[in-house]
């Protein structure tokens, strides 16, 4: 069900981790973080051979004996593993649905740039444009069921710890990123946030050691430029700045593998600006005093 583009390695270090979704944005951020972590082995799982030579073109340290192609979608036959994923220790998944635009809605959205901006609006309204999903690739594919049989590998391989990289407002059933994808009926496929809840909730259950991140809006900032809040239960939607750089949450993966590594822990981050004058913290810092102050107060992690 897989094609491994390189042959085994005939030592095993002591930390084989599994990044799914490798090729992503995030998941490419996670995959080169911990390709500089010395004692940690990571190893990619992309859908595509195009993905996989575009990760190892554009990745120093990244060579063939490195990737797993298969699409989790259809692809994975959790009964039998390929060769050369035994002694995988973890796993971080980074797979997800992405929309794209409709073509037919970007037209109009353009003309009224001109517009928009004489009325000293934004040029462009995102939320009046239409997105859909490549066929195949819809939220409930790869969202829960792609990550269900993840999870399963997981289960299935006797994996000590995965991380899920969801999504902030998926309590929300109203949130306006669940319509992306469904047509003005209501009709279509969309429910991102749902689907990324089902699959978290799957996760819980499993029995595993687990870490979920789930973060607001994504920005391509530099990591470490602003402090890292944690919180949970979606408390954070009420912030004022929602966002975090793709870099820091690649860095609370890592920070993942080794902080309440055998733990469950479930969490919201965004970052804000530092009002004083020390440096923000580290993943690894702000993880572990969110772990121990719940854990103070008797609170659920």
């Amino acid at each position: 069900w897989t094609l491994h583009l390189g042959s085994n390695v005939d030592t095993q270090p002591i930390n084989r981790v599994l990044v799914t979704g490798a090729a992503g944005r995030t998941g490419r951020l996670v995959y080169e973080k911990l390709k500089q972590m010395d004692h940690i082995e990571s190893i990619a799982l992309v859908r595509s051979e195009r993905s996989a030579r575009s990760l190892i073109k554009n990745c120093e340290k990244c060579g063939l004996e490195d990737v797993f192609v298969c699409d989790v979608v259809d692809g994975l036959d959790v009964e039998n593993p390929p060769e050369g994923m035994e002694g995988i220790d973890s796993m971080i998944i980074c797979t997800s649905a992405v929309p794209i635009i409709s073509k037919r809605s970007l037209i109009p959205a353009l003309l009224k740039i001109p517009i928009n901006l004489a009325r000293g609006k934004k040029a462009v309204d995102f939320r009046l444009l239409r997105f859909k999903f490549k066929q195949g690739q819809c939220p409930e594919k790869v969202d829960f069921i792609g990550q269900k049989a993840q999870i399963e590998l997981a289960k299935k391989l006797g994996m000590k710890k995965v991380v899920l990289v969801s999504s902030m407002g998926s309590n929300d059933p109203d949130h306006f990123l669940n319509k992306v994808g469904k047509n003005p009926d209501g009709s279509g496929d969309g429910d991102i946030l749902l689907w990324k809840r089902k699959a978290e909730e799957l996760l819980i259950n499993s029995g595993l050691s687990y870490t979920i991140i789930r973060p607001g809006i994504l920005t391509d900032g530099q990591p470490g430029i602003k402090d890292i809040i944690l919180d949970v239960d979606d408390k954070l939607m009420e912030s004022k700045e929602k966002s975090i750089a793709r870099a820091d949450v690649a860095n609370l993966c890592a920070a993942a593998l080794k902080v309440g590594k055998e733990k469950t822990v479930s969490l919201d981050c965004i970052s804000r600006v530092s009002n004083g004058s020390s440096l923000p913290k580290s993943a690894e810092e702000v993880l572990q005093g969110f772990i121990t102050e719940r854990e103070t107060s008797n609170k659920s992690v």
